[in-house]
């Protein structure tokens, strides 16, 4: 082997290959990082500019939100691309991340020819679709709608071509398994046609339950395994032109309000990378770090407060841990049980504003998004309070030898460095109560913020860092989008099925009225939420269940704030929650390390979630 790899003319055909994947691969990253970078700035910059010309000088322009509408979907589909390049697209790992080398090697070719086939489906039937988008033209800017959804276009080639190339790199043994076992597949679809269409809706669970959870179990992204569901119960079942699941991706990725997605994300960076995050923490760990379990109390204070700014749960956890756990590691503190705290802080905090959830709710079922906000207060409280409780026992034994009370001069320090940071989430909220700005265009005015005191105030700004955060902010939001995207074609499917009036009335019959609703959905919700995250599964059954919930006598925001939390639950209990292995790798330690100390903390989030769906006031109480 060495002879031969010395000789250029007898390489192997398998270096060759390398190779040119690896030339293809770089140009189809930098095809999509550098303007992704430059959309996430364009829509910062336009965004804000409506919002001072509206506000401040009284002079609406009536072009930004189209223009920023025109642009988000670019960004949407280019983060898709640069999330596949980065396999950082939302799946499920557990159990192929056992396997063993070969068995893994054709586990992920069956992976790539899944994700390639759902691409090939996808560009034919977006271009049919952005062609038919000629003949709409945008009242401001008398652009043709072609122009905005060429995206998808473009977006589902460039996934494509990333696909395959992943298919090459594995070689051609292990790809031309995956394209065998796909096609194989394909072939039993299509002579079972008959067959499955004679089933009736029967046949929803052969290819939403049976088809679509082996794609899941298989690793397929999330969104792709969703895609592919749909195009299948469609191709087989139906004579439905596939161009409509492109338009119904199209109608779930472009609502304007989901702009708040890659905007908050960016601000949840900025707010680390100035140091405000640090600020905060610092200012409670000198106010109550003297008290028995006092730094458990902080963490959870900081969660509290960074969840209402970044609306990233990943980017919450990051900014806290690094910061307090060494403190609480010298005081005796077991990193396991630091880590099961910190996981449960993540469930308690998923309806603090402005959380991604509480913005996909809005855009899906029409609910109002600052009513959200107001509602999504008092129950992370209540769960707060419940997990303050449990960590205040668990650390009676905590070593306090040392551990003086700051003075009041230090107390009174820190808080000022941290004033700018503490009113951050304030100026966030009081803007879209007040109705100076949308949830979208809030967003914007906390990046500008950041910017400014991290320049003026703490002059801690590294611009090194934002091009990589550009790009981090793109890759995020493009696999949220994409999750969103098919998961609205696939909720069009059951739709126009038929299942959703079925589902809707087997709830709304079930005994017990609406506590019978509430406990059903809860239970249904903390399924969802380990398996699917709560994007997917909100996108999914929102639109079918909260109506379901009005019609019975439950308040929306109400229901929103129960599932919200049960799907916090799903999303951060082991073994299959993937909030719950993001606090582990933060945190640095093995998941099954933690595994055993955080069913107590759970407990007390479940707890709190009772308590919070019994008493509606608490979802309500300042609407």
């Amino acid at each position: 082997m060495t002879a031969l790899a010395s000789t250029p003319s007898a390489a192997p055909p398998r270096g060759r290959a390398d190779a040119l994947a690896a030339r293809i691969e770089v140009v189809l990253r930098y095809m999509a990082e550098i303007p992704s970078a430059l959309l996430v700035l364009t829509e910062i910059i336009v965004l804000f500019v409506g919002v001072v010309f509206r506000y401040a000088l009284n002079n609406p322009l009536v072009w930004t939100d189209e223009l920023a509408s025109i642009l988000f979907l670019w960004l949407a589909m280019l983060g898709s691309v640069i999330a596949l390049q980065r396999s950082e697209h939302m799946r499920l790992t557990a159990i192929v991340g056992k396997l063993g080398g070969h068995a893994r090697a054709r586990a992920e070719a069956l992976v790539a020819a899944a994700v390639s086939i759902f691409l090939l489906l996808m560009a034919p039937s977006a271009w049919s679709y952005s062609a038919d988008q000629w003949f709409i033209v945008t009242p401001a800017l008398s652009m043709h709608d072609t122009f905005r959804t060429a995206a998808l276009v473009v977006g589902a080639l460039m996934m494509l071509f990333t696909a395959l190339v992943r298919l090459l790199r594995l070689g051609w043994k292990d790809a031309g398994f995956g394209i065998a076992v796909i096609a194989i597949m394909a072939g039993l679809l299509h002579l079972g046609s008959g067959m499955l269409t004679n089933m009736g809706n029967w046949n929803l669970v052969f290819f939403f339950v049976l088809l679509l959870g082996a794609g899941v179990l298989l690793s397929v992204p999330i969104a792709f395994s969703f895609g592919l569901a749909t195009f299948a119960y469609l191709a087989t079942t139906s004579y439905t032109p596939l161009t409509v699941v492109v338009s119904r991706m199209d109608e779930g990725m472009s609502s304007l309000i989901l702009l708040a997605v890659p905007l908050f994300v960016f601000l949840g960076m900025l707010i680390e990378m100035t140091g405000m995050a640090r600020a905060m923490v610092t200012f409670l760990a000198a106010l109550l770090g003297h008290v028995r379990g006092g730094l458990n109390y902080v963490l959870l204070g900081a969660i509290y407060l960074v969840s209402g700014i970044s609306g990233s749960k990943a980017a919450d956890m990051a900014a806290v841990a690094p910061v307090l756990f060494p403190e609480m590691e010298r005081r005796g503190a077991n990193r396991g049980e630091l880590v099961s705290l910190l996981a449960a802080s993540g469930a308690m905090s998923e309806t603090i504003p402005p959380s991604l959830v509480l913005i996909t709710i809005g855009s899906v079922t029409g609910v109002s998004i600052a009513a959200l906000f107001t509602g999504g207060l008092l129950p992370a409280a209540v769960l707060a309070i419940a997990l303050a409780l449990i960590a205040r026992y668990r650390s009676r034994h905590e070593d306090m030898t040392g551990v003086k009370r700051a003075p009041f001069a230090v107390i009174g320090k820190t808080f000022l460095i941290a004033l700018p940071a503490l009113v951050l989430p304030f100026v966030i909220r009081s803007a879209v109560i007040e109705g100076i700005a949308t949830a979208t265009e809030v967003s914007t005015i906390g990046v500008v913020y950041a910017v400014v005191v991290g320049l003026l105030f703490y002059r801690q700004f590294d611009w090194s860092r934002l091009y990589p955060m550009l790009v981090e902010t793109a890759s995020l939001s493009g696999a949220i989008l994409l999750i969103i995207g098919s998961a609205t074609g696939m909720a069009w499917a059951l739709t126009q099925s038929g299942f959703s009036h079925q589902l809707a009335t087997a709830m709304a019959a079930m005994p017990g009225g609406k506590l019978g609703f509430l406990g059903v959905s809860i239970l249904a919700f903390i399924v969802l939420g380990s398996v699917l995250e709560g994007i997917p599964a909100m996108v999914l059954f929102g639109p079918l269940l909260f109506p379901a919930a009005k019609a019975i006598g439950i308040n929306e925001i109400h229901y929103a704030m129960v599932v919200i939390l049960a799907m916090g639950i799903g999303l951060f209990a082991p073994p299959f929650g993937v909030g719950y292995y993001s606090a582990c790798a933060i945190g640095r330690l093995s998941p099954d390390e933690a595994m055993k100390r955080i069913w107590p903390y759970l407990a007390a989030v479940l707890v709190g979630l009772i308590v919070v769906a019994l008493v509606p006031w608490f979802s309500t109480g300042f609407l």
